[in-house]
């Protein structure tokens, strides 16, 4: 796309869709909406709505990126692993490029973060990133030289729905995942996976974020199990793919011991005598999918 050309990214979440209208690097508009998770017909006409008005109000019309949960299928060329189940099995693709009337693009939101935060973010300048939202989930995407990777099962980067690694009797009973396997990443590394281990350690239920931020030695102790897991998870990362940076997003990202003690802790589970993988915090925090669906047409 011409760099004085408007590039809108949409960023399509099962609580919020998020717009953004780029030019360059410049935010022209950003507005975000409730999503209608329950009803397909609705989420592709909330979206088309979002853009039109959008231009209506730019006076020109731009190019349409999507970021969101779950992937196409190579296979059938619908949605598949998406938390919002009504898309699972539709053509959203297409469907939304018919009620917009151009082509349009779509990537795993986690591919849009990374995308982001390898172009003129977190991790700009950096060959091989590998971005990271703990959140409600625990999702991954990989950018080699600004862009991203995708697979040829529309997979990479997917890391967690693979089993906590070098498990011990501390991650025991292994919990169930949705996606029907049990001891996922996810499952230990994603907000509701802190909750419950805390409650599962003594402590009374509460958001994640209040865990991180309590001073109880029972959520000390769980905030030393999550980072000690998470150093894991990433040091798995990083003797598959070796990337230069690891960005985290994502609400857990917020957890600033995370950028300290994971790193200490990582070393001894990586195949080198030296690791030089950055772990930094998304410089555009939660809107850096968006940002990262309208350079799927800019990057």
């Amino acid at each position: 796309m011409p760099a004085d050309s408007v590039c809108f990214g949409i960023d399509l979440g099962g609580t919020k869709i998020e717009l953004i209208a780029l030019r360059g690097t410049q935010v022209c508009v950003q507005r975000r909406v409730a999503t209608p998770s329950h009803d397909y017909d609705a989420i592709v006409e909330c979206v088309a709505r979002l853009v039109e008005t959008a231009e209506s109000e730019l006076g020109e019309r731009g190019s349409v990126g999507v970021g969101m949960p779950g992937a196409l299928s190579r296979k059938t060329h619908t949605i598949k692993n998406s938390n919002t189940l009504c898309l699972n099995g539709r053509a959203f693709d297409r469907d939304l490029s018919a009620r917009l009337a151009r082509p349009i693009r779509i990537q795993n939101d986690a591919n849009c973060f990374a995308l982001s935060e390898a172009i003129d973010g977190a991790a700009a300048g950096a060959e091989v990133v590998f971005g990271v939202i703990l959140g409600t989930g625990v999702g991954g995407g990989i950018v080699v030289r600004q862009q991203a990777l995708i697979g040829c099962n529309a997979i990479a980067g997917e890391w967690g729905h693979n089993g906590l690694p070098w498990p011990s009797n501390a991650d025991e009973p292994a919990p169930a995942c949705y996606c029907g396997r049990s001891g996922c990443i996810e499952t230990y590394l994603s907000g509701p996976g802190l909750t419950r281990d805390y409650v599962q350690h003594g402590g009374a239920s509460m958001p994640a974020a209040q865990i991180a931020q309590s001073t109880d030695p029972l959520a000390r102790q769980a905030l030393d199990r999550h980072c000690e897991r998470l150093a894991r998870a990433l040091a798995n990362v990083i003797n598959i793919l070796d990337p230069d940076v690891i960005v985290l997003g994502g609400g857990l990202s917020q957890i600033p011991e995370l950028y300290t003690r994971v790193p200490e802790l990582w070393s001894k589970f990586i195949f080198s005598d030296h690791v030089a993988t950055a772990l930094r915090a998304a410089k555009h925090g939660d809107s850096s999918g968006v940002r990262g669906a309208a350079w799927l047409w800019a990057a």
